[in-house]
């Protein structure tokens, strides 16, 4: 296994994951160089196989129970971890008491807490305390940095002369960051090289090293320091191409990310993910999703740029159902539609190889 950033990890997602509120757990099974992840924390799945839950293949990552049960079973097996890294990413990004209490546990243990959440527990005193007292750190990802370390925008993106690539959607917790991994490591293995751009927590815990967290950055900055995030890749790595990772979609009620990617990221083509069988905006009944035609639209006025595939998250449906419905979408836009995260993306990445200059 290729050495990790940090190390072992062991991931908080108590009643959330296989739900669109453990992102962030998912994330982090199906793909990680931060951490060497040696298993997940859910009651509800507790005995399984991480992988096998959230994607039907085995990846050797086991669910516990708790804190407690991890403890012992990776203790038995020589594997305890470094790391406590919360994988819950609920609305508002609260923690609750029982989540609090499993931190403390790993706190006492001696493990190191990650969070990426807007509720920062080195600003919970009884927290702080504890860590300083068993010499742990508590890193809050989604902190926002110091104003004097936060760039404005500057127009540097204009000399930006590789493929830029941004994978938006149709609503939040829709699989856009997964997507834009599988194309990185798409566009690798064909040879090119690709540099992935973080917009959100869950990509900085995977490794991303080109990163901003757009929700809890100022806004008077969010467009500079996306700018920055790609500038930075371009000058230092020299990349064949660049994906943007999307956030939210440019109509959802609460989370209308997507603007400032568009306004400061310039992408020379933009991907639509979208959920077929989705029908309202997540964590907000009756709020209708717009269609994916409508969004398109916005896209590309906005942009003035094409919107060139969709991928499909293949959420509430069976694997009879992904080509019937990435069929449907053809018809329906026009566009090539492609789930690469059950078919892989050797067809997208042909399509794509093709607008690199």
């Amino acid at each position: 296994m290729k050495k990790s950033i940090d190390g072992k990890a062991l991931v908080y997602c108590e009643g959330a994951f296989n739900t669109p509120n453990g992102k962030t757990a998912h994330g982090l099974v199906r793909f990680t160089e931060r951490y060497e992840v040696v298993g997940v924390i859910d009651s509800k799945y507790a005995g399984k196989d991480a992988g096998e839950v959230l994607d039907g293949k085995t990846c050797e990552i086991p669910i516990f129970r708790s804190v407690a049960a991890a403890t012992k079973a990776l203790t038995e097996t020589k594997n305890l971890p470094k790391y406590f890294v919360i994988g819950l990413a609920p609305d508002g990004g609260r923690l609750t008491a029982l989540a609090k209490s499993s931190v403390k546990e790993a706190l006492e243990m001696g493990w190191n807490v990650d969070s990426g959440l807007h509720d920062f527990l080195s600003k919970d005193k009884a927290i702080a305390r504890l860590a300083d007292e068993c010499g742990c750190k508590i890193r809050d990802v989604r902190m926002t940095p110091e104003r004097d370390k936060l760039h404005f925008f500057t127009g540097e993106i204009e000399k930006v002369d590789c493929l830029k690539l941004a994978v938006l959607g149709t609503d939040s917790a829709l699989g856009k960051r997964t997507t834009a991994w599988i194309l990185v490591h798409g566009f690798r293995r064909a040879g090119l090289k690709a540099e992935m751009i973080g917009t959100g927590q869950t990509a900085w815990m995977q490794g991303a090293k080109y990163s901003m967290i757009l929700d809890s950055c100022i806004n008077d900055f969010v467009s500079g320091e996306i700018e920055h995030a790609i500038v930075s890749a371009w000058k230092n790595e020299n990349p064949d191409v660049v994906i943007i990772e999307g956030q939210g979609s440019l109509m959802n009620p609460a989370y209308p990310g997507g603007f400032e990617i568009l306004a400061a990221g310039r992408p020379d083509y933009v991907i639509m993910q979208h959920a077929p069988k989705r029908l309202e905006y997540d964590g907000f009944p009756g709020y209708k999703l717009h269609s994916l035609k409508e969004q398109i639209n916005a896209v590309e006025v906005i942009s003035g740029k094409e919107v060139i595939a969709i991928t499909v998250n293949h959420e509430l449906m069976t694997e009879e159902e992904i080509l019937p419905s990435c069929e449907a979408i053809t018809k329906e836009t026009g566009l090539p539609a492609f789930d690469v995260l059950a078919h892989g993306a050797d067809e997208l990445i042909s399509l794509l190889k093709a607008k690199i200059k």
